[in-house]
């Protein structure tokens, strides 16, 4: 066994887990309008549980209506909810993972929409994301609270989940009723660090009489809110053995608070893997009941190393199970090649959720969340499909439409396949957008499934052999608008900088803050090189909210770059960008102009295949610039749909 502490058993109050491995919390929107179970959510989860984990816990359940964060996150606040409930642990069981269900008030991390009132928490004090009016919490409600979580862990026992998880982390109510940043009250419940533990230890030992003595309950943490004026890993050290005493069986170690900066709760692929573990080794120190371990691991290996050094006793791999919900078994059957592995993007998960209020699903896993489609059938007949592109909407194409049994051939005009992920995969902390392209390679190669480099397809071609089918996937070209000196023989392409076609020289100027530009500044900073990226926009196109955006503003400051907005470039003069900027006409000196200001769709061929009646598609960059998650799912949606 290649990894025996990661793949031995371990029990939680009687529970015997199959592996130290689990599936924690993660919203998906998939839930009905009405809070019960969907369809798609159990096939969802079951998919995750055909994949070898051994315990997997549910995303959100809201104990009260006031309490859901989301319009449609499950409830648990009536028993009319237990039938629907009890669909996941009938489903899950018979792979025989373990299921936890978790229960959850949002305190004021809702909205009105959601809950159909003004949200409610510890004190009258905004969430610091939504601007949210909220209301205090009188002692009578907090008195029901206490009681509808109890209810509630009545009801998942009584619907047949192994156990619950209070959600205690990550700003919702219970962390507001701990954190001196949320709870400003002068009773019983606020003032101190015995009265904000009050509300949460009382919550603990309502659930443990509802549940009894033999059923396992455990709470979701944060170990350090990294908030001015929040609590930190002193007080999280104090308060564990607290809870424990209380009645919870386990400890469910995560970090940070939706206003965390950087987003640590959900930690983009600026952090390094497994930066959390040290809280939970810190948590582990000072109570005798297992901790789970999370923080941005993905990793078999990592997880195997941090169980066998005593960090942790569980592992939670979170986006990876939506990147590849068959992870776990590949671990332990030793095929670690085959495993698709997460970026830590955010784009397809969390971001979709919080900023595009849409379900959620994986950049690189176009099936997560469609696990409840029928499966397409084989192709009759099979034909002869042309894929010209071998960038991430063409890859995906050719696997999709090669598993439908269609004859599949690439062409690509570059001299290797990935298109723009093997510039995207070259700034700091991007390496692993090229696993994706190493890993669809060996899917394309398991199916003998050829890809022509240095091809470049014209009309001549595609008529003398006259293909059934064609999916456009050329990716875009860079434009520049019409700038005098542009075509100096200093000024070269962003993208060109990144893959290493162009020598480095100091200083440079970028043109355009959009993500190219922000990441190649990131990336020349890594080399040494001084840095100045001029955008006209008065505001940045690449915002902090998202933790990616919020990484990459901090390291190019910190790294001495200079970002200037509200800068109109006018023309470049020997090594000067002229620009003007609030009416003032600048010049930024420079060795080497760097061009990140946009890209045009190729996609010529259509009109060709038009001429010919061909049938196409058309995806990804070639049909509009815009992120790797569209450019997957497109592809992958053509190549189902032939």
């Amino acid at each position: 066994m290649q990894f025996p502490h990661l793949f031995s058993s371990i029990a939680i109050n009687g529970m015997t887990l199959k592996n130290r491995a689990v599936m924690p919390p993660m919203g998906t929107g998939y839930g009905n309008s009405d809070s019960t179970v969907s369809d798609r959510l159990v096939a969802y989860l079951s998919r995750r549980a055909q994949g070898g984990t051994g315990l997997i816990i549910t995303e959100v359940c809201a104990v009260d209506p006031r309490g859901k964060g989301f319009p449609n996150e499950m409830g648990i606040w009536s028993d009319a909810f237990i039938p629907g409930l009890a669909r996941i642990p009938e489903a899950l069981h018979r792979f025989g993972a373990k299921v936890a269900l978790q229960l959850h008030h949002a305190g004021r991390e809702t909205f009105e929409d959601a809950i159909g009132t003004i949200p409610e928490a510890p004190s009258a004090i905004p969430s610091v994301i939504l601007g949210q009016p909220c209301e205090a919490m009188s002692l009578e409600r907090i008195v029901q609270v206490i009681e509808a979580f109890a209810k509630a862990a009545g009801r998942a026992k009584a619907a047949s989940f192994d156990a619950v998880e209070l959600h205690g982390a990550h700003g919702y109510l219970l962390n507001q009723f701990l954190s001196p940043f949320s709870n400003q009250r002068d009773d019983k419940y606020g003032g101190n660090d015995e009265n904000h533990a009050r509300f949460v230890l009382e919550i603990i030992a309502a659930v443990r009489k509802a549940v009894g003595d033999d059923f396992p309950v455990w709470i979701r943490i944060s170990a350090d809110e990294l908030v001015r004026g929040g609590y930190d890993l002193s007080f999280m050290r104090k308060f564990a053995p607290m809870m424990v005493a209380a009645g919870v069986d386990a400890i469910h170690c995560s970090v940070g608070v939706y206003s965390t900066p950087g987003g640590l709760s959900i930690a983009s692929m600026d952090t390094e893997p497994g930066f959390n573990l040290f809280r939970a080794r810190a948590l582990k120190d000072v109570v005798s009941v297992p901790v789970i371990g999370v923080g941005r691991i993905n990793n078999p290996e990592l997880a195997d190393q941090a169980i066998a050094r005593g960090d942790a006793d569980l592992i939670s791999f979170g986006r990876q199970h939506l990147t590849d919900p068959d992870f776990i078994n590949k671990a332990h059957n030793g095929e670690l090649e085959d495993i698709r592995w997460c970026t830590a993007c955010n784009q397809g998960c969390i971001e979709r959720l919080s900023f595009e209020m849409k379900s959620a699903t994986c950049s690189f896993n176009p099936e997560c969340g469609a696990e409840y489609k029928s499966q397409p059938s084989k192709a009759k007949p099979a034909k002869c499909v042309w894929i010209v592109g071998a960038g991430p909407a063409g890859l995906s194409a050719a696997m999709a439409a090669s598993a439908r049994g269609h004859k599949v051939e690439v062409f690509e005009k570059e001299g290797k396949p990935g298109g723009q992920l093997l510039s995207a995969s070259q700034p700091p902390h991007k390496s692993a957008f090229k696993d994706w392209v190493t890993w669809s390679l060996r899917q394309l190669k398991k199916s003998s499934i050829p890809i022509h480099c240095h091809r470049m397809i014209t009309k001549e071609e595609i008529k003398q052999h006259m293909p059934e089918a064609v999916i456009i996937a050329c990716g875009a070209y860079p434009v520049t608008p019409p700038i005098s000196g542009l075509d100096s023989e200093i000024v070269v392409d962003a993208r060109d900088v990144l893959t290493g076609k162009v020598d480095l020289k100091s200083p440079a100027v970028i043109l355009g803050a959009g993500y190219v530009g922000m990441e190649t500044a990131d990336y020349l900073l890594s080399k040494g090189i001084m840095v100045t990226v001029l955008e006209m926009q008065a505001f940045p196109p690449v915002g902090k909210l998202a933790a990616h955006g919020y990484w990459l503003h901090k390291r190019i400051k910190s790294a001495g770059g200079r970002l200037l907005f509200g800068a109109q470039v006018t023309g470049i003069l020997a090594g000067d960008v002229c620009y003007r900027q609030e009416d003032t006409e600048r010049m930024e000196n420079a060795a080497m102009i760097v061009t990140a200001m946009g890209a045009k769709s190729d996609n010529s061929l259509e009109e060709v295949l038009k001429e010919l009646n061909i049938s196409y598609e058309t995806v990804g960059d070639a049909k509009s610039p815009r992120r790797v998650l569209e450019a997957i799912h497109e592809g992958h949606k053509a190549g189902e749909e032939i």
